[in-house]
């Protein structure tokens, strides 16, 4: 879906400016004719990777969407009409990005449009959970409650992204502070060493590796700091491909003591988003393909895509997930418990319970399990160089006879 900018002018002669988002440009006219609004100006806007890339805007965070959404369910509550509620809490936000946004938001309301276009004309700032629940709160007249238990997703989203953040945290530091350390040494440290080895001296296939390794650092620094720079963005244009997100996430799955960790943190995500989705009205198929992209992996999003297709020539929900072989047995067979007893959505917000909790034990004893592993890979990078340049001094001087 394209989002396009308009310059359009009301019934009452004003000129109105805003984004709506279309699956094509004549859709686009004809929902703004539809709003009896005569449009003067229709573009599509241009969003390239590397635009998105260079742009100034700042990011809506996590904690910014779940205080708007609950503080938009509290003024609703109040009998605060939309727009006047969107226009107060746009001159309450820091963020100008999110001040532009719910100023535009709230215009393209008054002008006839409905929550639904009017937030997914912002996908950056509103997901697709967040519009498919908006849709769901509006057509069924729940739009205060579809806001609290969307601030509700979004704060344990959060919670869960930072546990996960602050498991991981420690040792990309460690490996961090051990390749500067490696690094140091080849640059300034072996040069030194170099210099006491007497001529003629027999050097050891490793040493000569390492003085080597050091030589071509030094002379070469540019195009090492190319090489790097090169690996590093094909590899992140890989890994942003649909292909190389299935591979990494294999890898991810597979990592030993993290691969279980992240298993974890994706169950939980998709079955918490597929609760929130079922107890807002939203049917089990459009539920499912939300919830599955929404989960952080492309294998279960993969998995859940061929289980959506198994229920829609009438299988359970349970049955297909069990066959794709992505889901633990104890979240089938609760979904399955769910299903016969009519309390799926309460079931998957336990699920999803179960699952944080065992992401928030685990952070907390991961830093313990992993700080002694580091400290060995770190002595032995330090310690292996460091014997690797004693080696031919030892050699000389047992050669001479001391």
């Amino acid at each position: 879906m394209s989002v396009y900018n308009y310059e359009c002018v009301n019934n009452q002669g004003e000129i109105i400016k805003g984004q709506i988002s279309s699956e094509s440009f004549s859709k686009s006219l004809d929902r703004l004719k539809s709003m009896q609004l005569s449009v003067i100006e229709l573009k599509e806007q241009q969003a390239s990777k590397a635009s998105a890339f260079l742009t100034s805007e700042k990011k809506v965070t996590i904690s910014e969407l779940s205080l708007f959404s609950r503080q938009l369910a509290a003024m609703i509550s109040a009998g605060i009409p939309v727009t006047r509620a969107l226009f107060t809490l746009s001159k309450q936000t820091s963020n100008p990005t999110f001040k532009n946004a719910l100023q535009n938001i709230a215009k393209n309301i008054e002008s006839g449009m409905n929550l639904t276009d009017a937030f997914g004309a912002y996908p950056r700032i509103f997901p697709k959970l967040y519009v498919s629940m908006i849709q769901a709160g509006e057509l069924g007249g729940i739009l205060e409650t579809t806001l609290e238990r969307l601030s509700e997703q979004l704060q344990k989203e959060k919670q869960l992204s930072d546990n996960v953040k602050s498991a991981t945290l420690y040792p990309r530091m460690l490996f961090g502070f051990a390749g500067i350390i490696f690094i140091g040494m080849l640059i300034f440290l072996v040069p030194v060493f170099k210099k006491f080895i007497p001529a003629g001296t027999d050097i050891p296939g490793i040493t000569r590796f390492v003085f080597k390794l050091s030589d071509s650092i030094k002379d070469n620094w540019y195009i090492w700091l190319l090489s790097i720079f090169a690996i590093i963005g094909a590899t992140m244009l890989y890994v942003k491909s649909s292909n190389g997100k299935r591979v990494w996430d294999k890898i991810k799955f597979k990592m030993p003591v993290f691969g279980d960790l992240i298993q974890k943190t994706v169950v939980a995500r998709f079955s918490r988003t597929l609760s929130t989705l079922l107890d807002g009205g939203i049917p089990v198929v459009q539920a499912m393909q939300s919830a599955g992209p929404t989960s952080g992996s492309m294998i279960v999003a993969d998995a859940v895509t061929e289980a959506t297709k198994r229920i829609e020539e009438g299988k359970s929900i349970a049955d297909p997930l069990e066959e794709t072989g992505v889901f633990p047995p104890m979240v089938t067979h609760m979904i399955a418990t769910g299903e016969e007893t009519g309390q799926l959505p309460s079931l998957l917000n336990k699920i999803a319970e179960f699952y944080e909790d065992e992401v928030s034990v685990m952070t907390k004893g991961l830093s313990s399990l992993i700080e002694p592993i580091m400290i060995m890979v770190i002595g032995v990078l330090v310690g292996g160089m460091l014997i690797s340049l004693y080696m031919p001094i030892f050699s000389s001087v047992l050669s001479s006879g001391y």
